[in-house]
């Protein structure tokens, strides 16, 4: 079974909503995010996606955008985020791990060299924000094929799309809080419970919820209708505060205990 099968089904018995944090791999150094990734999961995360920096973040908004400017100016690649996962599988890492990455670095990579290499390196599921439905069929085979889950992102446009994307996920849907890019936001799209109804209605994988939650409360609030709530740019951001305390060898772990404190708030 896909670890992130296995998760949910651990957490639906417990009656539990799965906390999955969203990191930029390389942000600010490849040792610090190993570090994070541990602290994440020693501070209630369930499990955590590992973006890998790009260029042209389509769906990010500047605080992920600034990460991935870091990042790139360390030449973080594509080999060196799933490198990283292998490295937390090697140093204890048991939740599962998620890799966020654009098209590009991936067909960059060649599909069948990008898949033999990610299903040794400890990563259960795959998100790709910029590969539409209509144009997905080769990767969502292959991701078949290596045991690894092509997680679909659907935002609250028509209900014939949702439905149609919905049915064709794995892992679980990742729901869209607001349209447009991510980021911190107060308010939410004004019909998103009818369209958390329909994405339930249309398959029974987990339903995860993202983009723009930052708050234990906003965690709260959407606790009872999805089975998983993603927080991306609060947790980047929170990394960004804590530059300069990762930076120092003597401070790291004053950085790190601030960003477990926050995802432990989170967690509630």
């Amino acid at each position: 079974m896909n670890a992130i099968d296995q998760k949910f089904a651990e957490l639906k018995k417990e009656g539990k909503t799965a906390l999955i944090p969203f990191i930029t791999v390389g942000d600010p150094d490849l040792d610090t995010s190993l570090a994070i990734v541990k602290q994440l999961e020693k501070s209630g995360a369930d499990m955590i996606e590992l973006g890998v920096p790009y260029s042209d973040p389509l769906a990010d908004g500047p605080v992920i955008q600034r990460a991935s400017e870091r990042a790139l100016r360390s030449a973080i690649t594509l080999t060196a985020c799933m490198d990283l996962a292998d490295s937390a599988r090697k140093e204890g890492v048991q939740i599962p791990l998620i890799l966020f990455t654009y098209f590009n670095p991936v067909l960059q990579f060649g599909l069948d060299a990008f898949f033999e290499s990610i299903k040794n390196k400890g990563i259960s599921g795959l998100i790709i924000p910029d590969l539409p439905i209509e144009e997905d069929v080769e990767t969502r085979q292959m991701a078949e094929a290596a045991n690894i889950h092509l997680i679909p992102l659907v935002a609250p446009t028509s209900k014939d799309r949702v439905t149609r994307i919905a049915k064709k996920a794995k892992g679980f849907v990742y729901c869209v809080s607001s349209l447009g890019v991510t980021g911190v936001r107060s308010d939410f799209h004004s019909d998103i419970d009818e369209f958390l109804t329909t994405v339930r209605e249309a398959t029974d994988l987990p339903i995860g919820i993202g983009f723009g939650i930052s708050t234990r409360e906003q965690v709260a609030r959407f606790e009872m209708q999805c089975d998983g709530v993603i927080v991306g740019s609060a947790i980047v951001r929170k990394i960004e505060e804590n530059v300069g305390l990762l930076a120092d060898s003597g401070t790291r772990e004053q950085g790190l205990r601030q960003i477990g404190d926050f995802v432990s708030s989170l967690k509630g």
